[in-house]
């Protein structure tokens, strides 16, 4: 168990942080992000971009890879450039990474890592501070950028005969360019399914509600779960979602949210996530049972 200090691809004295199985990283020129996440010595689940690499300063937001914490819902504001220096500390099994006030929303974000003694499991907590002098209307966001060639999941809520409940359950969220006929796409009645495609031409996206709001990516033999709280009854960003899914032809991102607030000057929100490593044979046609007999016992319903 040990935190480093050392080079990543380019971003000097990065912090590395790991125990005897995962380990992460946190490069301080830019932020506030993980860059890394995986088993000690493996791939990386996340993906980074290459042209960005090394690289910080730039006039223009640039989506590096990793895992990032935004605003919801998104604006134009939502793309501050993100690429200047950040505070780190480390101690322990903890790295604490604070963003100095952001000028183009007048925000204050922060990631607060933990990761357990042993196995993979990391605790992260995403806080956003209001800086401005006036409140302002936001849920956290977190998204995690996963390395091509996967399959993302979701578990839907716990599904129930017509006759034991008459009334809806969750939302199913559709942007624009969301088409349910696209193949990347696959319902089965626990999980909404989508499969990331390096030939595709298209973006795709939806969301849903779940009290238990978890999303996972498999990619060759290793799943990624994130698993986070959602508040029923709470008003959540974008018709309602706590777990959102996204892809295009470079990446696929898996995304949960915190329920909007009105934040008071000087007031701060916040989202914490689960996340776990987990080997796994191919899902990519998976049953609905073999699904829910990998995925039920790691994120158990309500």
């Amino acid at each position: 168990m040990a935190i480093e200090r050392r080079d990543y691809f380019g971003w000097k004295d990065s912090w590395w942080l790991r125990n005897a199985e995962v380990e992460l990283v946190v490069p301080p020129q830019i932020g506030p992000r993980v860059m890394r996440y995986g088993r000690t010595g493996g791939p990386n689940v996340f993906h980074n971009f290459p042209h960005a690499l090394g690289c910080s300063g730039e006039p223009v937001w640039q989506n590096r890879g990793g895992h990032r914490l935004w605003a919801a819902p998104e604006t134009a504001a939502s793309k501050a450039l993100d690429n200047a220096a950040v505070e780190v500390r480390g101690a322990d099994l903890r790295l604490d990474i604070r963003q100095p006030l952001e000028p183009e929303s007048g925000l204050e974000k922060e990631i607060h890592i933990r990761l357990a003694p042993k196995g993979p499991r990391v605790t992260v907590l995403h806080r956003i501070t209001n800086r401005n002098p006036r409140a302002v209307r936001l849920a956290p966001w977190a998204l995690s950028v996963m390395r091509p060639g996967g399959l993302a999941v979701a578990g839907f809520p716990p599904r129930v005969p017509h006759d034991r409940r008459l009334l809806p359950t969750n939302p199913l969220t559709m942007w624009g360019y969301t088409d349910f006929s696209d193949p990347r796409w696959r319902f089965t009645r626990r999980f909404l399914l989508l499969r990331q495609d390096s030939a595709a031409t298209a973006p795709q996206k939806a969301g849903l509600f779940t009290e238990n709001a978890w999303a996972a990516y498999a990619v060759d033999d290793e799943v990624f779960l994130k698993r986070a709280r959602a508040l029923p009854g709470a008003e959540y960003p974008d018709f309602g979602c706590s777990v959102e899914l996204f892809t295009n032809a470079a990446m696929l991102e898996i995304e949960t949210l915190g329920p909007l607030s009105t934040v008071e000057p000087g007031a701060a929100v916040e989202h914490v996530e689960e996340w776990s490593l987990h080997s796994a044979p191919l899902l990519q046609n998976a049953t609905d049972d073999e699904l829910a007999e990998f995925f039920e016992p790691l994120a158990p319903g309500d």
